[in-house]
């Protein structure tokens, strides 16, 4: 009678509840000076539906009809400019404020035309924009910002079940992340440090207005970036009064509120908890992992000039071993038996001023950023026995930045600069094993204090009547470990964007770079356990350097359609390149713990290179459509020198996403994705089955001689989605079925060995397993299935009061 249940509740409330209109309420102001824009045209984007600025820059629309919108705004000798996503719910009241650019030329009459997109002078190419509707309603992705992401042109993903970030062939290390302007080292759960990758993601969904997410033609002020660049703006807190929403969904239940506090200043803070120790542990999984994470904006207009934000965000992870399994299966053993506890928490808090004049604004940003990261093993994981691994790393970041911008100067400038003061800190104490025929002691100890800097330019202009788009602009960096990352001119970045009109709807679009990227922390505090020194403090470690060309075509035949094709290159110089592995690090990352922490020189080099198309269909007759594929190569270089693929290098990622918003606020998405089989490198047997070898990490060793020389088959999985919003007098209730896999597909994993024996069952028909020896006391081993994938149902309930 249970399942039904659900069903008799959904059926009672269809009958008691009637669609309600929502409210948009906002304030439109001048992007430059943070006056208000008096009498500026406003139109909900798609529709006749129009509205008009009072003296205070206010408008209102009532009436709206459910749904997600966005609103169109013009004023003579102001910028057209289209606003970031909104959410109308019923008996609700949203809020938007929308900055609106001053233009160079002055208009006689306004024209509006209602375009997905509005491109920056500074990245004309490679940047797309990710509304709400993405993140509430996408198939698949759980309300996960970077599961959402994953669908873009030219990102890939490893594994259903990470969040790593490889885009355009690079490695999960080459991106950056922002919030509000402040930049987040760690976005998801059980992060790899050194990496960028994780589970699940940290950002909570109800705090972000809409992401714009760079793959290439980065802006001078977002350094450290060789792959992509996401900026992730988050909501004002509501201005009417109190909110509170509590989300239920696959693996967590959250609380949100916010609200106003005077009439200058609004809130929006949160808090979420897992609950996948509980699902994990009664499903039999041998590892029981528990995530907490929490996130507050705060925002103070302090005068019509002057405003300032206080943000923060931060997480608790921990996975401990499901030791109280009576009898683990064979699987259930060897997981257990290599995977170690993880212990992780990190933060971010900093503060954004802004102060607006007549000529310009300035930006101050101060941020501190840390990450302790913990790893433990004992053996037989018996905690009254020894320790065969124990590792305990803390980064942390103090950012000082100020950006100054003059968008109204016949040539568009911006510049700025900042600085940093890093501690990284290490306590390491393991084995390991360097391909030299026995494991290897590595105790050491590690504190580390640097210093770093940058400072940026950027130019733009328009030319020919506004058809042609130039923009050049100059980013430089550097940190006191060395002298080839302290001289600025090593990292000088460079980087030229242009994009020509071909006519009214279509553009061509072209972009070159050069940028840097900083060693990872534990490759810079990396030390041998013989002497103590820093082995890689020497100049044979440098910034990693990427030059990049992209171009293509947008073109929009109608105001609701857009469709894009760009080829890009991205050849690597310095990448960091594994003494002991003879391989680039660019293929590791997407597992748990850290990666770099070992001999690292600056000698490896890669390229990646590809088409990307893409085609998006906005609410046409309620029918979202997007289509995305991307063919490409990702090749880095041995220790002889050859290019040989990248564990990223799938060739090909397809991605088909739709939504259709059905009568009495049902709504339906599916997501279709296919990826190519990945390259993966052979185990060396004869040197797994020592028994010496094994026991450094119970898990076979790699042939790195034959690296990346086998691959898998290709992948594909169907996501689906159903939606229901019921809208009451003070409340909305939104329930949701999302099903992962829908046709059930079988993902071929790389084969996965055991030094456990096969033996047959008992009278109860458990195994009892053993480590398989051999007369000279090596191991026996043997593989066992791994084919992942199976049917994932979910069913969410999000309440807003």
């Amino acid at each position: 009678m249970r399942k039904y249940s659900v069903f008799l509740v959904a059926f009672f409330l269809s009958m008691t509840v009637f669609a309600q209109k929502g409210i948009i309420k906002g304030w439109i102001y001048n992007a430059k000076t943070n006056q208000p824009l008096e009498f500026a045209a406003i139109l909900i984007q798609g529709t006749t539906i129009g509205s008009t600025s009072d003296l205070d820059g206010n408008f209102i629309f009532t009436g709206v009809e459910p749904g997600f919108k966005r609103l169109v705004v013009s004023s003579i000798g102001y910028q057209t400019t289209i606003s970031s996503e909104v959410q109308v719910q019923g008996n609700q009241t949203v809020f938007i404020d929308v900055a609106v650019p001053e233009t160079a030329v002055q208009l006689g009459e306004v024209v509006v035309r209602q375009n997905i997109n509005i491109k920056k002078i500074e990245s004309p190419i490679s940047v797309l924009s990710i509304g709400v509707q993405e993140i509430e309603k996408s198939a698949g992705a759980n309300r996960d910002v970077s599961k959402v992401v994953q669908s873009l042109p030219g990102v890939g993903a490893t594994d259903p079940n990470r969040n790593d970030l490889i885009v355009r062939g690079g490695g999960p290390s080459e991106n950056v992340f922002y919030l509000d302007g402040i930049e987040i080292p760690v976005i998801n759960h059980f992060a790899t440090q050194g990496s960028s990758g994780g589970t699940v993601g940290v950002i909570n969904p109800d705090f972000v207005r809409e992401i714009n997410f760079y793959t290439g033609a980065f802006p001078a002020n977002r350094g450290n970036a060789l792959s992509s660049v996401m900026e992730i703006r988050q909501k004002d807190g509501s201005k009417d009064r109190i909110h509170t929403k509590l989300s239920v969904g696959a693996s967590d239940a959250a609380l949100t509120i916010d609200g106003p506090i005077g009439k200058k200043t609004t809130f929006i803070v949160s808090a979420r908890q897992s609950y996948l120790q509980f699902l994990f542990a009664a499903i039999g999984l041998p590892f029981l992992p528990t995530y907490n994470d929490f996130q507050i904006k705060y925002k103070i207009q302090l005068d019509p000039k002057n405003e300032i934000s206080f943000i923060g965000i931060g997480a608790i992870d921990d996975m401990v071993l499901n030791t109280d399994i009576a009898k683990p299966t064979e699987s259930q053993s060897y997981l257990l038996a290599y995977l170690p506890t993880y212990k992780q928490w990190n933060y971010t808090v900093g503060t954004v001023y802004k102060h607006f004049s007549d000529t310009h604004f300035d930006t101050w940003v101060w941020s501190r950023n840390m990450l302790r990261n913990a790893n433990f093993k004992y053996l037989d994981n018996d905690q009254t026995k020894v320790k065969t691994s124990d590792y305990t790393s803390d980064e942390a970041e103090n950012k000082l930045r100020f950006e100054r911008n003059y968008p109204d100067l016949p040539i568009k400038l911006s510049y700025g600069g900042g600085i940093k003061y890093a501690h990284y800190t290490n306590q390491t104490s393991r084995q390991i094993y360097l391909n030299s025929g026995v494991p290897l002691p590595l105790n050491y100890s590690t504190t580390l204090n640097l210093f770093g800097y940058q400072a940026f330019v950027q130019a733009s202009k328009q030319l020919l009547e506004e058809r042609l788009k130039l923009s050049l602009g100059i980013n430089v960096a550097g940190i006191d470990y060395n002298n080839n990352m302290r001289n600025p001119f090593q990292q000088l970045s460079p980087r030229l964007s242009a994009s020509y009109s071909l006519s009214e709807k279509l553009d061509l679009n072209a972009n070159v770079g050069r940028y840097a990227l900083q060693p990872a922390y534990t490759t810079l505090g990396y030390r041998d356990s013989t002497k103590g020194a820093l082995v890689n403090k020497n100049e044979n470690l440098r910034y990693t350097i990427s030059n990049q060309a992209i171009i293509g075509f947008d073109y929009r035949p109608t105001e609701k359609l857009r469709m894009t094709v760009e080829g890009f290159y991205k050849g690597y110089e310095y990448y960091p390149f594994s003494v002991a592995d003879g391989l680039s690090t660019a293929s590791k990352g997407t597992n748990f713990g850290q990666i770099g922490d070992e001999l690292i020189t600056s000698t490896g080099k890669g390229r990646a290179y590809g088409l990307e198309f893409f085609a998006k269909i906005m609410e046409m007759k309620k029918l979202n459509l997007t289509a995305t594929y991307t063919y490409f190569r990702s090749e880095f270089t041995d220790k002889a020198g050859n290019y040989v693929p990248s564990s990223w290098d799938t060739k090909h990622l397809f991605n088909l996403i739709a939504s259709y918003k059905l009568p009495k606020n049902w709504n339906v998405a599916i997501r279709w994705r296919f990826v190519g089989g990945a390259p993966y490198t052979p185990v060396d047997l004869d040197a797994s089955r020592q028994k010496a070898i094994w026991d450094v990490a119970n898990q076979p060793v790699l042939d790195y001689s034959k690296f990346n020389s086998v691959r898998l088959p290709n992948a594909h999985q169907l996501d689906l989605r159903i939606d229901k919003e019921y809208y009451f007098k003070k409340w909305v209730l939104n329930f949701y079925v999302d099903i992962q896999n829908v046709y059930n597909f079988k993902t071929e994993g790389e084969p996965i060995y055991t030094n456990l024996d096969n033996p047959l069952p008992d009278a109860n028909g458990n195994k009892n397993y053993s480590p398989n020896v051999d007369s000279s006391g090596n191991y026996i081993l043997r593989t066992i299935d791994n084919l992942g994938g199976t049917i994932l149902p979910t069913i969410g309930i999000i309440i807003r009061i």
